[in-house]
């Protein structure tokens, strides 16, 4: 694999720019966070987040209380504050030993159902508001509940995630303030039991800056995030880290035969691009028998539908139709960056879906590169034509697992709304470790059903298959047709047409993209102990 030209692993602040040299916006410089056990009232900090549970009296985290003269058990008593999910209580801190100015305290719901996907929603929550506040200094207080590892990765991650700015392009609007110095205080405990915990961190803080970084690429409208440009910044994110990186301009990909993403770029005076990353450990930690993890991520990085073109009313949105190929680049960051101990490649084809004079048109029919014939019925099923190429390609470069994302079906959101993706895949253990993967990640997943006789929905009389079944469950023939081109190997779809965007704001998450599927990803190169079927 060839490093791309001008991508130097290691190189700093490449990943920054814009190809004309000015700054990305919403690029994030990332800061440790720091560890400590330091006890709570003795820290120097603006302002101090402590979680709160429901039934909780005022003396559950000892002088608290009496260090806001009172103020909690006030909030409790009149009912002000009762340690409701995502309820915050603002107060000062008043005790004469106290450093720190001002404490909030955040609810976190019921005791016995605080996880980590929990905490992380709290932790991100309490960012926010510790940020609208303009705190320079800030310390999260770990309560003592599940294991302190992961409970201090996921609070990191959360806070890691409120750093993002979704406004970048604004400039009539004062600038949101820079992400708070942010510290994490756990309860007393060892210097061992302290760097522990400090690993968990790190490993928190790094996934969810890739995830925030993965947000920023999805917010790029799509007249400065072309096909080109998707593929420089991606290449450079991932390219700085250590990953090797190959872009395949459009004649290579025409050597390959890539006759479905040909087809869908046409439409387009921007000309396609296939992203190759390939991450490899060290030498003498990888046996040749091992597994090699295939990422496949969707990069449309504007979807007007083509020929069968989409309604005016929310097609702005479709800027963000290369989430998928953002997650896989971001992913592959971080993959490498925490030393995955697996080979793990990547594949994100890159094209825009217009409907220009050379478009394709329903009826018309395209030969992918692993020699299959499509029937093009809607031009709008586009992204599963480009997939299909990327799944081919990943198993050339040596893939033996196969995971794709992406932005793919409005069915799957109809069937799982916006908080869940779907899905689906083959054979049911690689399906079921994904789903745990996933939700340990953050990334809250269904499994869909792939039943054979779906399969008549994509039958044509005359060519292999159609690119669509039609309405009736449209997000299960779509994931179908991909299974077409994996070659019967172990493999996962992820369809986060739902979960890639925010149209609504939460406590925990503005209104934007979401960065899914960037932690799920990359923590998959770390399970491959535990990959423990037949392939």
């Amino acid at each position: 694999m060839q490093t791309l030209t001008g991508i130097v692993p290691g190189a700093v602040g490449v990943s920054k720019r814009f190809s004309d040299n000015t700054e990305m916006p919403g690029t994030l410089t990332m800061t440790p966070i720091a560890c400590t056990s330091t006890p709570l009232l003795a820290l120097e900090a603006d302002l101090i987040i402590v979680p709160w549970f429901e039934q909780e009296d005022p003396s559950a985290v000892p002088g608290l209380d009496a260090a806001t003269g009172g103020d909690i058990a006030r909030a409790l008593a009149s009912k002000e504050f009762s340690g409701r999910l995502f309820e915050h209580l603002l107060t000062t801190v008043a005790g004469t030993n106290g450093r720190a100015r001002r404490l909030l305290v955040a609810g976190a719901g019921s005791s016995s159902e605080y996880r980590t996907e929990l905490a992380r929603q709290i932790a991100a929550a309490a960012g926010i508001a510790a940020r609208s506040r303009r705190a320079g200094r800030v310390a999260f207080a770990l309560r003592d509940r599940g294991e302190p590892l992961d409970m201090a990765q996921a609070v990191a991650e959360g806070l890691t995630l409120s750093e993002f700015n979704v406004g970048a392009y604004k400039t009539d609007e004062t600038p949101p303030p820079a992400a708070p110095t942010w510290t994490i205080v756990l309860p007393e405990r060892s210097a061992d039991a302290v760097a522990q915990v400090r690993a968990g961190i790190d490993r928190g803080r790094l996934l969810a800056e890739c995830s925030n970084l993965a947000r920023v690429l999805a917010n790029e409208p799509g007249n400065t995030l072309t096909p080109r440009e998707f593929a420089q910044r991606a290449a450079a994110l991932a390219g700085e880290s250590g990953v090797g990186v190959d872009i395949l301009d459009e004649a290579r990909i025409a050597q390959l035969n890539m006759g479905l993403l040909l087809g869908v770029a046409r439409g387009s005076s921007e000309p396609p691009r296939v992203i190759v990353f390939d991450y490899t450990p060290s030498q003498g930690q990888y046996p040749p028998t091992a597994p090699v993890l295939g990422l496949v991520g969707k990069g449309i990085t504007f979807d007007s539908g083509g020929i069968s073109i989409k309604p005016a009313d929310g097609m702005e949105r479709m800027k963000d139709d290369m989430a998928g190929g953002a997650a896989v680049a971001c992913a592959m960051r971080a993959i490498s960056i925490l030393k995955a101990p697996i080979r793990v490649v990547g594949v994100v084809p890159a094209t825009e879906n217009m409907p220009g004079g050379r478009a394709i048109k329903p009826g018309d029919i395209l030969k992918s590169a692993a020699g299959k014939t499509v029937e093009v019925i809607n031009t709008d099923a586009e992204g599963r034509l480009i997939l299909g190429d990327g799944l081919w390609y990943a198993q050339q470069l040596g893939a033996t697992h196969l995971v794709d994302v992406a932005t793919l079906t409005g069915a799957c959101v109809v069937a799982l709304g916006k908080s869940t993706s779907g899905l689906f895949g083959t054979p049911p253990e690689w399906v079921e470790h994904v789903r745990r993967v996933a939700n340990r990640a953050g990334d809250r997943v269904w499994p869909m059903p792939t039943f054979d006789d779906y399969r008549e929905q994509l039958k044509s009389e005359i060519a292999d298959f159609t690119n669509t079944g039609g309405r009736p469950a449209g997000s299960i023939t779509a994931a179908l047709f991909l299974k077409e081109f994996t070659g019967g190997r172990p493999w996962v779809h992820l369809d986060i047409a739902g979960t890639a965007w925010a149209e609504e704001a939460r406590p925990y998450l503005p209104k934007g993209p979401s960065g899914v599927g960037v932690r799920t990803l990359a923590e998959l190169a770390f399970t491959s102990t535990e990959w423990n079927f037949r392939t």
